[in-house]
């Protein structure tokens, strides 16, 4: 598996996003958080900031989508720039409908689930998408510690990837940090959002160095 690192902006300075997202350079995407107060208790951005940091970096933008109706929502962010789309299956009212809209437009479909939120319900959805999305968190808030109880379930759904011989990433959002991203990866994620533990250092550039070799010698382990 190839490891990627998506620093998230969510814990970035939203007064300087163009200079943060230069900060992580050499990072695979940036995660851009949106939020809606409603799906989760807070509100961050929307399609306008994604339009703008779209052509303030080259590197590729990963949104998750943490609103009510992405039904609706989720092309504008293709729209806007954005290389792949999460929606959370949670709040989706046609997640295999609205996957192949999100591929139609150009980017890669993604889909998330909450922590209670069981992966194999939705097994015979995975050759839809491009990504799956273990939050390892509580969706909503950055800063929030590592839940261990959800290393089970990133084991099952790398097990329900495999099975199904798919080519698809599986991603973990939610206290990744150099204390916690061995043990996701050896569990069987291969792309890592890290907020705080990025934009929390002294060098974002060399904490998403350090945070990839971590997991790709955890990955060949």
């Amino acid at each position: 598996m190839a490891v990627q690192i998506n620093p998230s902006i969510l814990s970035a300075d939203f007064a300087r996003l163009a200079d943060e997202a230069e900060a992580v350079r050499g990072a695979d995407w940036l995660h851009v958080d949106v939020m809606d107060n409603h799906f989760v208790p807070n509100l961050t951005l929307g399609v306008p900031v994604v339009e703008s940091l779209r052509k303030a970096t080259d590197t590729p933008l990963d949104c998750h989508l943490m609103i009510e109706d992405p039904d609706r929502w989720a092309p504008q962010y293709v729209e806007a720039g954005a290389g792949s789309v999460t929606f959370h299956v949670e709040a989706a009212s046609a997640p295999v409908r609205l996957a192949r809209e999100i591929r139609a437009k150009g980017a890669r479909a993604s889909m998330a689930l909450r922590p209670a939120t069981p992966i194999e319900p939705y097994e015979d959805l995975l050759p839809e998408l491009d990504m799956i999305l273990i939050m390892t968190v509580e969706p909503g808030f950055g800063g929030q510690a590592f839940l261990d109880v959800m290393l089970p379930k990133i084991r099952r759904t790398r097990q329900l990837i495999d099975r199904h011989g798919l080519q698809m990433w599986l991603q973990v959002d939610g206290g990744v940090s150099a204390a916690t991203i061995e043990r996701c990866a050896e569990a069987g994620a291969d792309v890592f959002v890290a907020g705080s533990a990025v934009y929390g250092a002294a060098d974002p550039a060399e904490a998403v160095r350090g945070l990839r070799k971590q997991a790709s010698e955890a990955c060949r382990h």
